[in-house]
């Protein structure tokens, strides 16, 4: 074989041995995943569809939602560190990925070392609710009765580990109080309103509507500033110093995805937060828009990893 004959074939293996990466200049070429670790129809879902649909506009190639859900988000996670890292997989990352290495001892994969931060899309804020007999109207008196009846007040959250667990695990770390934990796998909302438990940290475009109808009581929102859509609900930091818990979304890929992909893909979702009937879209399901560089993302992501550890470990938060 001549020496020309051999280097060209040579570089064509090569080539051929190279895993597949995305260019940025020709990046998407074909469909997207967005895989979500939780089920269809919820908040988290309808919030990856929308930002699949502007990403499908803006981008050129259809961003197609998949629902993985499972294990607290992990086999979604799961799916998208093993994926390859050109792009096409994506994760819809949740606030919960920030939380599970804590709960979850035997994880097949590390969340910060395996998942690049991709973008932020935002933050969903949550209520401290309570049912309307409930002897307290606001947080302090909420603080003075929980100890006085310690142990005696019930609270419901979506699963051990979950958003509205540790927020109201970190409320007790805070103010000091001790309240009974129900984790429901199905909504906590019948028991809620009837009474069989007495208060949730849960997300507030699930409880407005009954706050409004007279039917929960908010006491305050977990947010450090108050909301547009709650302007006389105090915050739960006016009384607890220092104390915010809320849910959060942004998309992630797999370790080793081109920083080329992860800027194309980061533009354009913060190109969508910009825009004012997308964010208003956004607005109407509770999320209150929070872009951040890549950099930044990562910064957050690990200091929220910190953060809910700690509380974790206060609460001796552990798998049902």
């Amino acid at each position: 074989m001549k020496r020309r004959d051999f280097l060209h074939l040579a570089a064509g293996t090569a080539t051929l041995a190279l895993p597949r990466v995305a260019r940025a200049d020709t990046y998407p070429s074909r469909p997207v995943r967005v895989i979500v670790g939780l089920p269809p129809a919820n908040s988290p879902d309808i919030i990856a569809r929308l930002i699949g649909e502007w990403l499908s506009q803006k981008l050129g190639q259809p961003f197609v939602v998949e629902n993985r859900p499972g294990a607290a988000t992990g086999i979604a996670t799961e799916l998208v560190v093993r994926a390859a890292p050109d792009g096409y997989t994506l994760l819809l990352v949740v606030a919960g990925n920030a939380v599970n290495g804590s709960v979850f001892k035997n994880l097949a994969y590390d969340f910060s070392r395996d998942i690049a931060p991709v973008a932020s899309i935002g933050g969903i804020p949550l209520a401290m609710a309570v049912t309307p007999s409930f002897p307290a109207t606001t947080v302090p008196e909420f603080i003075a009765y929980a100890k006085a009846n310690a142990g005696k007040v019930y609270m419901a959250s979506s699963g051990n580990g979950s958003v509205l667990h540790i927020a109201g695990a970190l409320f007790q770390m805070m103010a000091g109080v001790d309240l009974t934990h129900v984790p429901y796998r199905n909504s906590l909302f019948p028991d809620l309103l009837s009474g069989q438990v007495q208060v949730s940290f849960s997300p507030v475009p699930a409880v407005i509507g009954y706050v409004q109808a007279g039917k929960l009581r908010a006491l305050a929102v977990t947010t450090a500033q108050r909301l547009d859509v709650l302007p006389d609900v105090p915050t739960v930091a006016e009384f607890v110093p220092g104390y915010e818990a809320t849910g959060w979304l942004g998309l992630g890929a797999p370790k080793g995805t081109s920083a080329g992909v992860i800027d194309t893909l980061n533009t354009a979702v913060a190109d969508g937060l910009a825009d004012q009937k997308f964010k208003a879209r956004l607005h109407d399901l509770g999320v209150v828009v929070s872009p951040m560089t890549p950099a930044e993302f990562a910064r957050y992501i690990a200091s929220e990893t910190e953060k809910w550890a700690k509380v974790v470990k206060f609460a001796d938060i552990r798998p049902e």
